[in-house]
């Protein structure tokens, strides 16, 4: 028997992916909502930054919408071993970027703005995983799959990669402040065309 493709259902090994990778994207919107929150819990301790909000909101909404579209893995008539690593490294990318966002504690810092500003390479580098993953995400669903986005898909995640590599090439507060505008822009309308949001 050949370990890298098991002779397994093809329906039974999508659900149980779909349940492994379900449980780790749990895990970072537990953690996006858990920290969030903080800023409720205490308010006069937590100050919110503008950009680090608006960089939870968009790894919150690439969460559901990646766990959402994960469904076109049902298409998939033979699953590997590299597969499944993939995407459950696709998730773990989720997990880290949502404890990154939240951390256990600033001690060290004093507030979100400065812990933001010293961890701002660790943040764009595991964007730039996330981003070039989708790609190959995106690709293994099949020609077909990739191609009903049209011309849209490869644009975006041209800027999106571009703009995160530019953040690790300036050390801009306004920079900052632009690209995380933009992608939260850009993944509103995107999720909003994809998911038929009526005005």
């Amino acid at each position: 028997m050949n370990a890298d493709s098991l002779p397994l259902p093809t329906h039974e090994l999508f659900v149980h992916i779909r349940i492994i990778v379900g449980m780790i994207l749990g895990i970072s919107v537990a953690r996006l909502v858990s920290g969030a929150t903080r800023f409720i819990q205490h308010p006069g301790r937590e100050k919110i930054y503008p950009v680090h909000f608006a960089w939870a909101i968009c790894v919150f909404l690439f969460i559901i919408h990646f766990w959402w579209f994960e469904f076109a893995l049902s298409l998939i008539q033979v699953w590997t071993f590299p597969l499944y690593f993939l995407l459950i490294a696709y998730s773990i990318v989720f997990v880290m970027l949502a404890a990154m966002l939240f951390p256990d504690h600033l001690n060290e810092y004093t507030g979100f703005q400065d812990y933001f500003d010293r961890r701002r390479t660790a943040f764009y580098t595991l964007l730039l995983v996330l981003f070039a993953i989708d790609v190959i995400d995106t690709l293994i669903k099949g020609q077909k799959y990739y191609h009903h986005y049209g011309i849209a898909y490869p644009i975006r995640q041209f800027l999106l990669i571009t703009g995160a590599a530019g953040g690790l090439a300036a050390r801009s507060a306004r920079y900052d402040a632009a690209y995380a505008a933009f992608t939260l822009a850009a993944q509103v309308v995107w999720v909003a065309v994809l998911f038929n949001v009526p005005d």
